[in-house]
């Protein structure tokens, strides 16, 4: 081979090397401008900072209302348990006033009676003393009386005259033992007739203070039911004014969720811009060097933990509106409720379907395999008992009265929690009730 040849295969390497590197850099930009498009709006710090404010007090606004809320709730809670109280006692009464009632017909009836035999006794002995007393007068007139010589006038033999004394005295006997006799029975009809009228009079004032005690338990009645009726209206008035500023809140946090996809989608295009900048700056490189590097591909990483908590949280949230049932709910979901005799019955619990406190609990924690009981004081008693200061999403706060519980939630984290919470309402998430909450958390997973 010759110079010239040598000199000219050097030349038309070195242009195809140019032409290359040419070709390489020009693809890649114009291939990287179609994958990049101008920049989107990009709002300012002061924008996004002004509109998160605007959020965060609309959000304590809502806090705040949703905590008078929750304790108008409660308060209402408590009165429903004194109008229950209440119309039993009003019950009582009404009860003892019929039994008074009954008692003091009976009374009267007997001291009718008792009143009629004494009078009957006693027109009996005046009837009796008035035959007597013409007997008297009549053995007077005929010069007869008993023990004188002309009642035995007429008497033939000795035998007629002992027979007609005889029987003289046996009248005036009989007559006198009548006498005492109907005297004996007109005091103890008048002793009686003084009892029965005694009894009376007892049965009267009784009969007067369970009706005093009627009206009384009635009035206290319809003095906590009016109570009662107040707090509804005040905790509908609440919710009203807290479902108005959630919808301010929801509309400030969709403002905010706007400046901060354009500002996410304004950083996403300079990560874009920067990416295609790197890729022509490499791509002249390996042009240059004629060689070609290949990036490595970014694996993904590992899934955070917690994953059977979301799925308890999941499924109580996923019931959120559905109705509230004394003694429903299962494993599988909703449930018929069941009759309690009471309050519960009043709303029709059970001819609904739809979960109680505890019967939404047991739905939420069978999704992560775990079986409660259907009764709040033994869920309390299920798992792992941990100091409410230290709740955490997952756990289930318990609600006491005198050592006793009554109602279980599911905590979810920055003071809410999701509940079942009585019958008329519906499963619901709201700011969690620190009156009568019971000191430990029951936590299961």
């Amino acid at each position: 081979m010759t110079v010239v040849s040598r000199t000219r295969g050097v030349l038309r390497a070195r242009s195809i090397a140019t032409i290359t590197l040419l070709t390489t850099v020009g693809l890649a930009a114009s291939g990287s401008a179609l994958a990049v498009p101008p920049p989107p709006p990009n709002p300012s710090d002061a924008e996004i900072s002004a509109g998160r404010e605007t959020a965060q007090s609309t959000a304590s606004q809502v806090g705040e209302l949703a905590n008078r809320l929750a304790d108008a709730e409660s308060q209402l809670i408590g009165l429903r348990s004194q109008v229950e109280l209440k119309m039993e006692d009003a019950n009582k009464a009404r009860v003892d006033l019929g039994r008074a009632e009954r008692a003091y017909d009976d009374a009267r009836r007997a001291a009718e009676a008792a009143g009629a035999e004494a009078d009957a006794a006693a027109r009996q002995i005046e009837e009796q003393r008035k035959r007597l007393d013409q007997f008297a007068a009549s053995s007077y007139r005929q010069g007869s009386t008993i023990g004188s010589a002309t009642a035995f006038i007429g008497s033939k033999t000795p035998q007629d005259v002992l027979d007609r004394a005889v029987f003289l005295d046996a009248i005036s006997e009989s007559q006198l033992d009548v006498m005492d006799d109907l005297e004996r029975a007109r005091i103890e009809k008048i002793n009686k007739d003084s009892l029965t009228r005694a009894a009376l009079q007892d049965a009267e004032a009784k009969r007067l203070a369970a009706d005093q005690a009627r009206s009384a338990a009635e009035a206290a009645e319809q003095a906590a039911i009016t109570a009662q009726e107040t707090q509804a209206e005040q905790a509908r008035r609440l919710e009203a004014d807290k479902a108005g500023v959630e919808a301010q809140l929801a509309e400030a946090r969709s403002h905010v969720a706007g400046l901060e996809a354009q500002r996410g989608r304004y950083e996403s295009w300079q990560a874009a811009k920067q990416r295609e900048e790197e890729a022509a700056a490499q791509a002249a490189a390996q042009a240059t060097s004629n060689s070609t590097v290949t990036a490595p591909s970014a694996g993904a990483g590992p899934r955070p933990g917690g994953r059977s908590v979301e799925v308890v949280v999941g499924r109580a949230l996923s019931q959120l509106g559905v109705q509230y049932a004394w003694g429903g709910g299962t494993s599988r979901g909703p449930s018929r409720g069941i009759r309690d005799g009471g309050v519960a019955d009043s709303y029709g619990d059970y001819a609904k379907v739809g979960f109680d406190c505890s019967g939404l609990m047991i739905y939420a924690f069978a999704g992560a395999g775990v079986s409660l009981d259907h009764y709040s004081g033994y869920q309390y008693q299920s798992g792992r008992r941990v100091p409410v200061s230290q709740m955490r999403r997952g756990d289930m706060l318990f609600w006491q009265d005198g050592g006793r519980i009554h109602h279980v939630a599911l905590y979810l984290g920055g003071g809410r929690m999701v509940e079942a919470p009585y019958s008329g309402s519906r499963v619901r998430v709201t700011a969690v009730r620190y009156g009568g909450i019971a000191p430990y958390a029951v936590r299961m997973l």
